[in-house]
């Protein structure tokens, strides 16, 4: 499956009046193995929830870092029984009691920041994409979030060539929270992020 650069945009416009549903059976229907990644963040459940209600056992990567908050943990374990998820996780190969001895969590300044996030969760996820090879990568990644990700769209492709499928890119958090609402399906905002600390910033698995 490879698509090129105009049939993605052209795709784009297309997608721009579709539903999560259309576009998430869409790209299913082209996939030979496709998976979701999360981090159980805000509003991750919206696409939790949209993909596994057109694939009940599509396969879910957690990447835990090992430095999420108890409510996030708890968030993790509501949804995955809620939604019966096919988790896949994936931690650091060093405990987080470890780094904390040594390294602590590194401001964004300083420089064994880029070791940190490294460790606790670029390697994590780089072993866990090694090992599923998949060729469609649902995200929940959406406009105005960084400016990295407002130059993608609905469609874009990894640098691995992978088609990364984002179907809630084009929503606000006014209609995610309606979409939430209306299914009865809770959300979680006590998350923090040590490899982003800051909203606007990347932490290098999307570029």
């Amino acid at each position: 499956m490879a698509f090129t650069e105009q049939q993605i945009k052209e795709l784009n416009n297309q997608f721009k009046t579709s539903t999560p549903e259309e576009i998430i059976t869409w790209a299913i229907a082209q996939a030979d193995n496709a998976l979701v990644t999360t981090n159980f963040r805000p509003y991750e459940v919206n696409i939790l929830h949209a993909v596994t209600a057109v694939n009940k056992d599509i396969k879910v990567i957690w990447c835990d870092t090992g430095y999420n908050t108890p409510n996030t943990y708890r968030h993790a374990e509501e949804l995955i029984e809620k939604l019966g998820l096919n988790i896949h996780l994936y931690v650091p190969k060093q405990t987080s009691s470890h780094r904390d001895a040594v390294m602590g969590i590194p401001g964004i300044d300083d420089p064994k920041h880029a070791i940190f996030t490294e460790q606790v969760k670029l390697e994590p996820f780089g072993r866990a994409m090694a090992e599923h090879k998949p060729d469609v990568w649902f995200t929940n990644l959406r406009k105005g979030q960084t400016a990295l990700r407002n130059s993608l769209d609905v469609l874009s492709v990894s640098k691995d060539g992978v088609l990364k499928v984002s179907p809630f890119y084009h929503w606000s958090d006014e209609k995610l929270d309606a979409y939430l609402e209306e299914r009865n399906l809770p959300n979680e905002h006590k998350y923090f992020d040590p490899t982003k600390v800051l909203e606007n910033r990347e932490c290098g698995l999307h570029t």
